[in-house]
């Protein structure tokens, strides 16, 4: 691999040189939300949009390498809930990933296996670590797209399961015109 440079367009997310563009729709996202009566009322409506992510041109996926790309959660909400990723911890649970703002206002919703739990504000110029063996989700509590750009090792691979089966411990939702954090009455434990 050589150095190289890109464009990141910080409304859109776009990647310029952007190898693996990927889009969820409202379909994949079944069993993510707290409100599955909202969430098939809306699913039957139209399968919107949820959030896409680009990553940078093919690498190799071994320690040294830096894995990058930016994020795109567009505005919406099933029920009070906000629009947000599928969240995942990372195959090498000993990872971190770096976050940095572009664009819109959200949140990453942090946990760890053991039950720690942190809700960070995203906005414009704001960096945000993720210790390693944090499993991550970042929602849009905006009117327009809320855009990161990502880093991780090339090694750390997602893992997306355990969080599709058990849940975030806590949800965000809007209460009274603000985001909230509330239990999750849906988690599963261990």
């Amino acid at each position: 691999m050589k150095p190289y440079t890109t464009m990141i367009n910080t409304e859109t997310g776009f990647l310029e040189r952007a190898q693996n563009h990927l889009e969820r729709k409202l379909s994949s996202m079944k069993g993510q939300y707290l409100d599955t009566e909202t969430y098939e009322v809306l699913l039957k409506n139209e399968d919107s949009l949820v959030y896409e992510v680009y990553e940078n041109i093919e690498m190799p996926k071994k320690p040294g390498e830096l894995y990058h790309g930016s994020s795109i959660v567009h505005p919406g909400k099933v029920g009070a809930e906000y629009f947000m990723t599928k969240g995942h911890f990372h195959q090498v649970l000993e990872t971190a990933e770096v976050y940095y703002c572009l664009h819109g206002n959200g949140y990453m919703m942090m946990e760890t296996p053991e039950g720690e739990w942190a809700a960070e504000e995203l906005t414009l110029g704001i960096v945000l670590y993720v210790p390693p063996c944090w499993a991550h989700r970042s929602i849009n509590v905006g009117g327009s797209d809320l855009v990161t750009f990502f880093v991780y090792p090339g090694d750390a691979g997602h893992d997306y399961g355990t969080i599709e089966v058990k849940g975030f411990r806590k949800l965000l939702v809007e209460k009274g015109g603000k985001p909230t954090v509330i239990d999750n009455p849906r988690w599963v434990g261990k």
